[in-house]
């Protein structure tokens, strides 16, 4: 071929393994992003669920009052609270979880309506498992039962005189 020894240019070459690793790097931080949002929403979220709770606390103040004083245990009162943020949590979780599930399903339908020509889809079938779906749910109730406890003990640590007093 009449290439010169010392011409590094004379005969090309490609190494895949170096592109294999540049497109691994990409899908790695593409993961780590994923991650970082999701424990962003998710800690946003639970921010938000217990500021509501604290403002329920809040508003409620007389309601609790009474029901300490009637013989209601500062168990009872936490147990009450926690419950209302596991549902508040549950139920905000199962619809979010509804609608991603519906929009995948569209998603699913537009693609395989799109791919008449014969040609492999990039993203054919898109959709989550269960079990990924029941742990994200998890995750979600935990968090939102955790989010429940500060406003859970402001709300014993309300005296039955000063509730009856406030307006």
């Amino acid at each position: 071929h009449k290439v010169a020894p010392q011409d590094n240019r004379g005969i090309g070459h490609f190494n895949l393994e170096e592109e294999y690793r540049k497109v691994q790097g990409l899908f790695t931080g593409i993961k780590l992003l994923m991650w970082i949002v999701g424990v962003g929403t998710l800690a946003a979220g639970a921010i938000g669920v217990s500021n509501i709770m604290l403002i329920i606390v809040r508003e409620r103040t007389k309601e609790l009052g009474i029901r300490r004083a009637i013989g209601a245990t500062p168990w009872m009162v936490q147990a009450q609270i926690i419950l209302e943020s596991l549902l508040l949590t549950l139920g905000s979780g199962l619809l979010g979880l509804s609608a991603g599930v519906g929009v995948l399903e569209l998603v699913s339908r537009l693609i395989a309506a799109g791919g008449s020509s014969g040609e492999p889809q990039m993203f054919q079938n898109p959709g989550v498992t269960l079990s990924v779906a029941l742990q994200a749910l998890a995750v979600l109730v935990v968090s939102g039962v955790l989010a429940g406890f500060a406003p859970a003990r402001r709300a014993v640590a309300i005296t039955p005189m000063a509730a009856l007093r406030s307006d």
